[in-house]
Protein backbone atom coordinates (compact mmCIF):
# COMPACT_ATOMS: atom_id res chain seq x y z
CA UNK A 1 0.00 0.00 0.00
CA UNK A 2 1.93 3.38 -1.25
CA UNK A 3 0.33 6.31 0.91
CA UNK A 4 0.67 9.74 0.47
CA UNK A 5 -0.10 12.43 2.58
CA UNK A 6 -0.59 16.21 1.45
CA UNK A 7 -0.49 19.01 3.84
CA UNK A 8 -2.18 22.37 2.60
CA UNK A 9 -3.46 25.53 4.03
CA UNK A 10 -6.66 26.43 2.44
CA UNK A 11 -9.60 28.74 2.92
CA UNK A 12 -12.87 27.35 4.05
CA UNK A 13 -15.09 26.39 1.91
CA UNK A 14 -13.08 27.89 -1.17
CA UNK A 15 -10.29 24.95 -2.05
CA UNK A 16 -9.21 25.01 -5.45
CA UNK A 17 -7.32 22.80 -7.92
CA UNK A 18 -4.35 25.58 -8.24
CA UNK A 19 -1.25 25.16 -5.84
CA UNK A 20 -1.32 23.87 -3.12
CA UNK A 21 -3.39 20.97 -3.83
CA UNK A 22 -4.16 20.25 -7.17
CA UNK A 23 -0.32 19.94 -8.11
CA UNK A 24 0.07 17.99 -5.05
CA UNK A 25 -2.74 15.24 -5.85
CA UNK A 26 -1.86 15.19 -9.99
CA UNK A 27 0.67 12.69 -9.44
CA UNK A 28 -1.56 10.42 -7.76
CA UNK A 29 -3.52 9.48 -10.19
CA UNK A 30 -7.18 10.84 -8.10
CA UNK A 31 -10.20 12.29 -8.99
CA UNK A 32 -8.79 15.84 -8.15
CA UNK A 33 -12.39 17.22 -8.28
CA UNK A 34 -13.82 15.30 -6.07
CA UNK A 35 -11.57 15.56 -3.21
CA UNK A 36 -11.89 19.93 -3.80
CA UNK A 37 -15.26 19.14 -3.40
CA UNK A 38 -15.04 17.13 -0.42
CA UNK A 39 -12.50 19.50 1.47
CA UNK A 40 -14.75 22.36 0.80
CA UNK A 41 -18.13 20.67 2.30
CA UNK A 42 -15.97 19.71 5.45
CA UNK A 43 -14.51 23.46 5.39
CA UNK A 44 -17.33 24.87 4.66
CA UNK A 45 -18.29 26.27 8.15
CA UNK A 46 -14.70 27.79 8.68
CA UNK A 47 -15.56 30.16 6.08
CA UNK A 48 -13.37 33.70 5.32
CA UNK A 49 -10.69 31.40 7.44
CA UNK A 50 -7.52 29.40 6.92
CA UNK A 51 -8.08 25.92 7.66
CA UNK A 52 -5.54 23.05 7.61
CA UNK A 53 -5.74 19.98 6.19
CA UNK A 54 -4.41 16.81 5.17
CA UNK A 55 -4.97 14.71 2.19
CA UNK A 56 -3.80 11.20 2.23
CA UNK A 57 -4.26 9.16 -0.96
CA UNK A 58 -3.99 5.16 -1.18
CA UNK A 59 -1.93 5.34 -4.45
CA UNK A 60 -3.05 2.13 -5.43
CA UNK A 61 -6.98 1.73 -5.14
CA UNK A 62 -7.20 5.84 -5.63
CA UNK A 63 -9.01 6.16 -2.63
CA UNK A 64 -8.47 9.14 -0.05
CA UNK A 65 -9.44 10.69 3.87
CA UNK A 66 -9.34 14.01 4.52
CA UNK A 67 -8.22 15.06 8.00
CA UNK A 68 -9.90 19.14 8.30
CA UNK A 69 -7.60 20.70 11.54
CA UNK A 70 -9.51 23.66 13.06
CA UNK A 71 -7.85 27.54 12.49
CA UNK A 72 -5.84 29.27 15.25
CA UNK A 73 -7.81 30.44 18.40
CA UNK A 74 -6.85 33.85 17.25
CA UNK A 75 -8.75 33.10 13.96
CA UNK A 76 -11.86 31.66 15.61
CA UNK A 77 -11.65 34.98 17.58
CA UNK A 78 -11.38 37.63 15.14
CA UNK A 79 -14.20 35.44 13.37
CA UNK A 80 -16.73 35.51 16.21
CA UNK A 81 -15.76 39.74 16.86
CA UNK A 82 -16.58 40.10 13.39
CA UNK A 83 -13.26 41.60 12.63
CA UNK A 84 -11.90 40.67 8.80
CA UNK A 85 -8.60 42.58 8.71
CA UNK A 86 -5.39 42.11 10.86
CA UNK A 87 -5.78 43.10 14.24
CA UNK A 88 -3.13 46.24 14.85
CA UNK A 89 -0.33 45.27 17.30
CA UNK A 90 -1.01 48.15 19.73
CA UNK A 91 -4.25 46.61 19.98
CA UNK A 92 -5.43 46.07 23.54
CA UNK A 93 -2.17 47.16 24.63
CA UNK A 94 -2.21 49.46 28.41
CA UNK A 95 -4.37 53.07 27.38
CA UNK A 96 -5.76 51.41 23.97
CA UNK A 97 -9.45 50.68 23.78
CA UNK A 98 -10.14 46.38 23.32
CA UNK A 99 -10.74 45.33 19.92
CA UNK A 100 -13.66 43.68 21.04
CA UNK A 101 -16.14 42.04 23.50
CA UNK A 102 -16.44 38.34 23.39
CA UNK A 103 -19.88 36.68 25.76
CA UNK A 104 -18.30 33.67 28.00
CA UNK A 105 -20.54 31.93 25.97
CA UNK A 106 -18.47 32.55 22.83
CA UNK A 107 -15.58 31.82 24.42
CA UNK A 108 -16.82 28.14 25.39
CA UNK A 109 -17.98 27.65 22.07
CA UNK A 110 -14.40 28.82 20.26
CA UNK A 111 -12.99 26.08 23.28
CA UNK A 112 -15.65 23.38 21.60
CA UNK A 113 -14.40 24.26 18.32
CA UNK A 114 -10.76 23.46 19.21
CA UNK A 115 -11.85 20.34 21.32
CA UNK A 116 -10.52 17.58 18.96
CA UNK A 117 -7.10 18.54 18.49
CA UNK A 118 -6.27 19.84 21.83
CA UNK A 119 -4.15 18.33 24.34
CA UNK A 120 -6.21 20.21 27.18
CA UNK A 121 -7.54 17.53 29.68
CA UNK A 122 -10.65 19.45 30.38
CA UNK A 123 -12.76 22.45 28.82
CA UNK A 124 -11.98 24.78 31.79
CA UNK A 125 -8.69 24.40 30.48
CA UNK A 126 -9.11 24.63 27.23
CA UNK A 127 -11.72 28.27 28.00
CA UNK A 128 -8.50 29.46 29.84
CA UNK A 129 -6.45 29.21 26.40
CA UNK A 130 -8.77 31.13 24.36
CA UNK A 131 -9.20 33.16 27.22
CA UNK A 132 -4.92 33.67 27.14
CA UNK A 133 -5.32 34.43 23.44
CA UNK A 134 -7.96 37.16 23.84
CA UNK A 135 -5.54 38.90 25.93
CA UNK A 136 -2.58 38.89 24.13
CA UNK A 137 -5.30 40.22 21.00
CA UNK A 138 -6.70 42.80 23.05
CA UNK A 139 -10.20 41.30 23.25
CA UNK A 140 -12.35 41.52 26.42
CA UNK A 141 -14.48 39.02 28.10
CA UNK A 142 -17.59 39.79 29.28
CA UNK A 143 -16.68 43.47 28.94
CA UNK A 144 -13.51 42.44 31.64
CA UNK A 145 -9.88 42.48 30.38
CA UNK A 146 -9.06 38.34 30.03
CA UNK A 147 -6.76 38.70 33.01
CA UNK A 148 -10.11 39.56 35.07
CA UNK A 149 -11.86 37.16 33.54
CA UNK A 150 -9.60 34.55 33.91
CA UNK A 151 -9.53 34.86 37.27
CA UNK A 152 -13.01 34.61 37.59
CA UNK A 153 -12.76 31.12 35.66
CA UNK A 154 -10.33 30.33 38.19
CA UNK A 155 -12.84 30.84 40.99
CA UNK A 156 -15.59 28.97 39.71
CA UNK A 157 -17.54 32.71 39.14
CA UNK A 158 -17.56 31.82 34.91
CA UNK A 159 -18.36 27.68 34.60
CA UNK A 160 -17.09 26.34 31.96
CA UNK A 161 -19.27 23.55 31.15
Amino acid sequence: MAKITIPALVEGGKATPAPPLGPSLAPTGVNIGQIIAAINEKTKSFAGMQVPVKVTVDKDTKQFEIEVGTPPVSALVKKELGITEPVKEEAGAKGKKPIGNLSFQQVIEIARKKEPGSLSKTLKALVKEVIGTCQSMGATVEGKEAKEAMKLVESGELKAE
